[in-house]
């Protein structure tokens, strides 16, 4: 299969991946022939990307970083207990969340055991899936890069599982920030964003007051926002003031946010994401933090079309763990030429490298 960007779709292209909501529910199914209404909704909706099926990439394999049905189900879960929240006062909030902290837990306990059993890097480009609200999703995806970056740094299991619990609740103290301004697609002005940021405090004050949760869970609400150089807030904390859990959750935090699909722009590349951390690697993040988290995340994932520094266009079909920049390639033209399909180890070719990809245009070979 072959990722490519839903503005390129031609009539009759081939879905090979559904399209679904985070309810769960299909919206369009796997090899479905698109028709040009379909692919207009599509963009409606947000999708800038989709799977399709070709001859020369049906051994392209692409797996989501956990099961599918494991995705839906954490998502209802995040989504039913904030919507309970945002309807109670802080006290009965409170009461609803210590009944169902073991909920959570468990979800973080599944999403551990699929991510420290993966042999691959993660790559989040393979869920083609429409939230209509963006801190749920946001949520979780935050979970999982947070566990997968704690993993790599071999933190004891009880670490990993209070980093886990403190990424799923992270923006719990959004359900205190008017819809309005949660909402808003256009620009935020002064005034709402310091209400915004008001969430870090109102998350950490909720979370410590609750019976369940543990205090260093809920300073991840409280810090995920702090930046070792003190430019961060809701108290401009520097070093090793910002606890590590903290450092941790500002890496997947702001990874997240920029590779996500947003009403007011659209979502950066996994490699693009990575260069907004290396570019704060050391002032704004944890250097060896920033370097530990690169070796979980695929850069070029599967599928994507990429250009290579010698004038070839390829298609990445797996990836080097020990090599993510530099992964195995399908060769489909040659300097604009359509070619007879081949693979090259790009492990093995140092002098050629990729200069660019993007699911925003697609070479039409």
């Amino acid at each position: 299969m072959r990722l490519i960007a839903t503005r390129s779709i031609t009539e009759g292209t081939e879905l090979a991946k559904a399209v679904l909501n985070d309810h769960g529910k299909v919206l369009i199914q796997r090899d479905v022939k698109l028709t040009k209404n379909m692919v207009k909704r599509l963009i409606e909706l947000g999708v800038t990307y989709v799977y399709i099926k070709e001859k020369d990439t049906e051994d392209i394999l692409v797996s989501p970083p956990i099961p599918e049905e494991m995705r839906i189900e954490a998502l209802h879960s995040i989504r039913d207990s904030f919507n309970v929240l945002r309807k109670n006062d802080l006290v009965k909030s409170s009461y609803i969340l210590e009944k169902t902290t073991q909920n959570f837990t468990s979800m973080v306990d599944n999403i551990f055991n699929e991510v420290k059993n993966r042999e691959d890097v993660l790559s989040f480009l393979s869920d083609i899936l429409i939230s209509d609200d963006y801190v749920y999703t946001h949520s979780l995806n935050v979970t999982i890069y947070a566990i997968a970056l704690a993993t790599e740094l071999k933190l004891p299991k009880k670490q990993i599982e209070q980093i886990g619990l403190g990424s799923m609740l992270h923006d719990i103290g959004k359900v205190f920030t008017p819809e309005e301004i949660l909402t808003k697609p256009g620009r935020l002005t002064d005034i709402e964003f310091e209400v915004i940021k008001g969430h870090t405090v109102d998350g950490f004050n909720f979370l410590r007051k609750t019976n369940t949760i543990p205090l260093l869970v809920a300073h991840c609400a409280y810090q995920h926002h702090e930046r070792l150089d003190g430019s961060g807030y809701p108290r401009g904390i520097k070093g090793d003031e910002i606890h590590p859990y903290g450092q941790i959750l500002g890496i997947s935090d702001v990874f997240d946010a920029v590779t996500s699909n947003r009403v007011y722009r659209d979502a950066m590349l996994p490699h693009q994401g990575l260069e907004i951390l290396y570019a704060g690697s050391g002032t704004l993040f944890n250097k060896d933090y920033v370097e530990s988290f690169r070796k979980t995340v695929a850069l070029y994932p599967n599928g994507i079309t990429v250009e290579l520094s010698d004038g070839r266009t390829a298609i990445v079909v797996s990836q080097n763990p020990l090599l993510l920049e530099r992964p195995v390639v399908r060769i489909i033209a040659e300097k604009g030429e359509k070619v007879k399909p081949y693979d090259i180890n790009l492990a093995n070719t140092l002098d050629i490298m990729i200069t660019s990809c993007s699911q925003l245009t697609a070479l039409n070979v």
